[in-house]
């Protein structure tokens, strides 16, 4: 019978990192929170990853992507509640963003908690995914939020990661500049 429970659970289908076999991925993804934002932790098809949500929307994580290297791409700190600070990398789906559309944008994470800051929800016109990517760790981390996730809450529930992804160690940040 606990096979048959088992099978009846969603599964996500995530496509393996590619350097998702080290054994820091196993240590992140083990202590990774079963909740992220209030949404539960779903099973995935791949090693070094997970997801959060629903099988139709979920927030999908993966450990293992290639490193960024240096980039102009937004970098934005999130600070957890007496914890670490992880840098991010913020970059909205590309084929998804009309360029004279209103979308939800990275203000900045230095205080996630507040309004302006991460990606906002609010069922914004144009609202799109975003992948957020470890910036400064290796193995990087991949975070995908959907645009359904962004119109309905606001990302900064990313705090919560901060323990388990700071289990690789900080060798870079972001350089703090502001445009």
């Amino acid at each position: 019978m606990l096979v048959a429970v088992a099978g009846c659970a969603p599964t996500v289908s995530v496509a393996e990192a590619p350097y998702g076999h080290v054994p820091e991925c196993a240590r992140v993804v083990l202590a990774l929170p079963p909740e992220l934002g209030g949404l539960p932790q779903l099973a995935t098809s791949s090693q070094a990853s997970t997801a959060w949500g629903t099988a139709t929307s979920p927030i999908v994580l993966r450990c293992g992507v290639e490193p960024p290297g240096p980039t102009t791409d937004r970098c934005v700190t999130v600070e957890t509640p007496g914890g670490p600070s992880v840098d991010w990398l913020a970059v909205p789906a590309d084929d998804e963003v009309d360029p004279g559309a209103a979308t939800d944008a990275p203000e900045g994470a230095e205080a996630p908690d507040a309004p302006s800051d991460g990606v906002t929800g609010g069922g914004t016109v144009g609202a799109t995914d975003w992948t957020f990517t470890t910036y400064g760790r290796e193995p990087a981390i991949e975070v995908v939020v959907p645009a359904e996730v962004v119109s309905e809450r606001s990302t900064s529930f990313l705090d919560q990661l901060g323990p388990a992804v700071d289990l690789l160690a900080p060798e870079r940040t972001c350089l703090g500049l502001t445009s």
